[in-house]
């Protein structure tokens, strides 16, 4: 069974990779629409997280239109992935773009560069272009973690896909002395998955005003080793296209002294909220974020209040094609 699963990724992989790339973003979205009626158990999990953050604010039919298009939208990220993952950086000049780059380079006051900075990263668009933005900051190895396939076929086949990026990727089970040799050494660019549930050892933070658990790892690994944290978005600008914004440093120290894991965290789920306003659609609205807990340790309700996160901008150009 491992081996036709392996072959047949291996056959869809190549299909996509030798197809236009518009054209695999159309067929994607479409995919996208048919998974929308065929799996009701993670149509389910999106209605059920848009309508927790939105119910106030939009209408149920708003809402059901916001989830069918993130179906198409989640179809068109895989299926990009995939094909993106085969191009150069010169054919992805004209379809990716990074902005705030700079900041990275920018080494703090006092300090010798280049010092390693943690990538506080969602899933939000085609979120396997994070590793290619070391293209926009030269000087610097982006680096990953990751958590390997049981099928040890297609994990392989995963991994061929993603280091032709030159990123480099480390096992989150088995990798951890060859991460903290990286971090030690400087230069590191370390990009986190910070939006999904933590279990019951994430810290228990609010996410449009609701408690989640929440993954520690940017901030107790930015204090560890004295990194700079900044929050990243992909975001889908039209189709097949997109661009990653590098938002503004999260400090980590306030007046000499380290701030806590829970303040530098709530920064990064404040970020994430007003990248999810600015185009609900673009996020990943299938996986149970808001799943229950037990938190050994519970903290203060920090509820960002309304008038401080940006007014929600409906989605960029090219919100369906």
């Amino acid at each position: 069974m491992n081996t036709l699963l392996y072959c047949l990724a291996r056959l869809l992989i190549a299909t996509l990779q030798a197809l236009p790339l518009r054209l695999v973003a159309r067929l994607s979205r479409a995919c996208g629409a048919v998974a929308w009626w065929l799996d009701a158990r993670h149509r389910r999990v999106a209605l059920n997280n848009l309508n927790l953050c939105f119910a106030t604010e939009k209408s149920p039919a708003e809402i059901r239109a916001l989830a069918k298009e993130n179906f198409r939208r989640l179809g068109e990220s895989y299926g990009c992935a995939a094909k993106t993952a085969s191009m150069s950086n010169s054919d992805l000049k004209g379809v990716f773009e990074v902005t705030g780059a700079e900041k990275v380079s920018q080494p703090l006051p006092g300090a010798e560069p280049p010092g390693s900075c943690v990538m506080a990263i969602g899933h939000f668009g085609n979120f396997e272009l994070y590793a290619r933005c070391a293209w926009f900051a030269p000087g610097f190895q982006f680096a990953t973690t990751y958590r390997a396939l049981r099928q040890s076929a297609l994990n392989r086949l995963m991994q061929s896909l993603r280091e032709k990026s030159g990123c480099l990727y480390f096992e989150r089970r088995t990798d951890g002395g060859a991460l903290r040799a990286a971090l030690n050494q400087g230069g590191i660019v370390l990009g986190l998955l910070a939006d999904q549930h933590a279990g019951d050892k994430g810290l228990r933070l609010p996410f449009f005003g609701h408690d989640c658990s929440t993954s520690p790892a940017p901030a107790v690994l930015a204090l560890r080793y004295g990194c700079r944290i900044f929050p990243a978005i992909c975001y889908r600008t039209a189709l097949a296209r997109w661009r990653v914004d590098v938002g503004d440093e999260i400090l980590t120290h306030d007046n000499g002294k380290p701030r806590s894991t829970e303040s530098i965290m709530l920064e990064v789920n404040r970020a994430f909220e007003v990248a999810i306003r600015r185009d609900p659609a673009n996020w990943f609205w299938v996986h149970k974020r808001w799943k229950p807990g037990k938190w050994k340790t519970p903290k203060p309700n920090l509820h960002v209040p309304s008038d401080e996160i940006e007014n929600p901008v409906v989605g960029e150009k090219g919100h369906s094609q």
